[in-house]
């Protein structure tokens, strides 16, 4: 019997990927919701789109009607949530507040909430795992730290199966060329690259980060889904890449991969670090979601590669852009 899960956000730039990888797999009906219905490319297997309001109770209750999972990723980004911090609670926390209530109305087993690491503060310093009190500081965190408590309440309650994935830097190529998520670190020096044949860093370049290709990130939702209920534990996991690089270093390493792909090596430019200047040390730790089976295995060259040739292709899209 195919199962039917609800991605919501599933036009976006993490929505839709985990669209484009759950819709090849046997025996799932994907809907994907958004405000905006959008075309999506070829490649898709079944995919139902569905139009979505998180903050209208009565048109949650009929979309979650015959939905055996959710996977959350509907939400305000950090640029739309420091600008307007009451819409902010009002889109991200209490949409996902009502959306667990329609869920539940609905006998959905199983609701996979995606949440951020900088919950636990910025910057991201220091060994990082499950047991490290968090201290959100910005609106984005704020309100993602709001919707997962209410998620793992409703896990722990076993009034379904609740999942908060704590997500890092998930980077890669976008569905379409009207997911606007330019401002993310990897897509904005790759559109850089393609439009103006360099890369400028605005810092030195020394605060480190935890990359995580967006192919892994759709593969650990895969994974969420089939995982068994006993394996779920408390619900709350870290999701990163296990690749901790500073910004300097994933720059060179976008400038390394467009002369493979491109064919011309970007200089790169950056303010010089200052002599007592050094970056943190950062360790994202996932061992706690590698404990319940899953592996790594997404390629980050690959993933670069893809958005340089997306934006390449699609370099028309930017001319408006700094």
């Amino acid at each position: 019997m195919n199962r039917r899960i609800l991605v919501t956000g599933g036009f976006g730039y993490l929505g839709g990927r985990i669209t484009q990888h759950l819709s090849s797999i046997p025996g799932l009906i994907i809907l994907a919701g958004g405000r905006r219905i959008h075309a999506l490319p070829p490649g898709f297997g079944a995919v139902e789109p569905v139009q979505l309001d998180v903050t209208d109770s009565v048109h949650l209750d009929e979309v979650c009607k015959g939905v055996d999972m959710i996977v959350h990723c509907a939400a305000m980004n950090e640029v739309d949530c420091a600008s307007s911090p009451e819409d902010a609670l009002i889109v991200n926390g209490l949409g996902t507040l009502k959306l667990l209530r329609a869920a539940e109305k609905a006998s959905v087993s199983r609701f996979i909430y995606f949440s951020t690491a900088h919950v636990y503060g910025t910057p991201l310093a220091g060994r990082i795992d499950e047991t490290r009190l968090p201290r959100p500081t910005h609106p984005y965190a704020i309100t993602h730290k709001v919707s997962e408590d209410f998620v793992l309440s409703a896990h722990d309650q076993r009034r379904l199966t609740g999942i908060a994935l704590r997500l890092s830097n998930g980077f890669g190529v976008p569905i379409t060329a009207e997911v606007n998520r330019w401002t993310l670190l990897v897509n904005d020096l790759c559109q850089q690259v393609v439009k103006h044949k360099k890369i400028v860093l605005r810092s030195s370049g020394l605060q480190r980060r935890d990359f995580i290709p967006l192919s892994d990130v759709a593969r650990a939702v895969e994974h969420c889904i089939s995982l068994p209920a006993p394996e779920v534990s408390d619900g709350l996991f870290n999701l990163g890449g296990k690749n901790t690089l500073t910004v300097y270093e994933m720059a060179r390493r976008i400038a390394n991969v467009c002369e493979r792909v491109l064919e011309f090596h970007p200089p790169l430019e950056r303010p010089i670090p200052r002599s007592e200047e050094t970056g943190e040390v950062l360790d994202y730790v996932v061992e706690k979601f590698e404990r319940t089976g899953f592996c790594l295995q997404g390629d980050p060259d690959a993933e670069i590669a893809e958005t340089l040739r997306f934006c390449q292709r699609n370099a028309a899209c930017f001319s408006g852009t700094p």
